[in-house]
């Protein structure tokens, strides 16, 4: 049996394990609802739950670019650095021109770069994606430090601050462009064939090499696609906190790696969704809303965190270790 032939039924068991995937997360998700409305009033209320899903959102956003790049059998550590930058960037644009439209644009596109240099790191270069996009992470925030210089730019137009703290038939907007994003997400993995090529890269490299799949294109690809996704979630958190500092999106990459993990996708490449990652950003929001609707310490936080991501990170070992031995 061939290389290529031999992904066949492991990639048939890898869908059937990846539905399953999705039902006991949204199983979490319910549990960890019912278990936190017994135990604070608060949090059944309209609009803490609102609350949950924009927090949701702007993880997603970050997590979904990620969520490709895994897919593939890499990482990206740089998505933090990543939106700081394009945050900044598109912030002293906004501001020198006074266009929303030029500032966002141009933001998505800073973080595109990013992405590109990351993809070529890997592909052309052939370093490992932990090293190159852990390099690149310092990397960007040396630049972003030396553009902003210690200052902070504040106080954009309403219509920009709109897509991070405006309302549209009272939800927030960041929750539609959340739902818009992850159908076309969705839609992208699972019914196109770049899509499909990028799960059976991660499922098999070398099989898809031999199978036509131009590997390295769609590598660069991912990583594009992943720091312009990073490009967006800035906008979204610029908007949110009217506000640019050199140390923005410093906290954010391992939340975003968390919710990706948390989600189902794995490490190892080849499994894993846009909707599990979803899913899983929506479980660590609860979990993290939980936790200050408690008043537990924010220190206490990163450190719950960490325990779920090796815990989800073992349980994917586990599946995988299971799936292997099936195939």
């Amino acid at each position: 049996m061939s290389q290529a032939e031999a992904t066949v039924p492991r990639r048939s068991l890898a869908l059937s394990n990846d539905v399953l995937s999705v039902f006991y997360r949204l199983l979490a998700v319910g549990i960890i609802c019912v278990v936190l409305s017994f135990i604070s009033d608060a949090f059944l209320t309209t609009n803490n739950l609102l609350n949950v899903l924009r927090q949701a959102s702007l993880v997603f956003f970050m997590a979904s670019g990620l969520t490709l790049v895994i897919l593939t059998g890499k990482i990206d550590l740089s998505i933090g650095a990543t939106v700081g930058l394009s945050a900044c960037v598109a912030a002293t644009v906004i501001k020198a021109t006074d266009s929303a439209m030029l500032g966002a644009l141009v933001g998505i596109g800073v973080g595109a770069i990013v992405g590109l240099g990351n993809g070529l790191l890997v592909t052309k270069l052939r370093i490992p994606s932990f090293i190159a996009t852990y390099g690149m992470l310092w990397v960007v925030h040396g630049i972003t430090y030396y553009y902003m210089s210690g200052q902070s730019v504040y106080g954009f137009p309403a219509e920009f601050r709109a897509i991070g703290s405006g309302y549209f038939l009272g939800i927030p907007i960041p929750i539609y462009l959340m739902i818009l994003f992850l159908l076309a997400g969705n839609f992208f993995t699972k019914r196109t064939t770049y899509g499909q090529q990028i799960y059976a890269i991660g499922a098999n490299t070398v099989a898809a090499r031999l199978s036509g799949i131009p590997v390295n294109s769609r590598l660069n690809l991912v990583f594009i696609l992943s720091g312009a996704m990073a490009g967006l979630a800035s906008l979204i958190y610029l908007a949110r906190l009217n506000s640019a500092e050199g140390d923005i999106g410093e906290t954010l990459t391992l939340p975003t790696i968390a919710a990706v993990v948390i989600g189902g996708t794995s490490l190892f490449g080849g499994v894993g969704s846009l909707f599990g990652t979803f899913i899983g950003g929506l479980i660590l929001t609860l979990i993290l809303n939980g936790m200050n609707l408690l008043g537990v310490s924010a220190n206490w936080q990163p450190l719950i965190t960490g325990l779920i991501v090796l815990l989800a990170v073992w349980l994917d070992m586990k599946t995988r270790s299971k799936t292997d031995a099936s195939s």
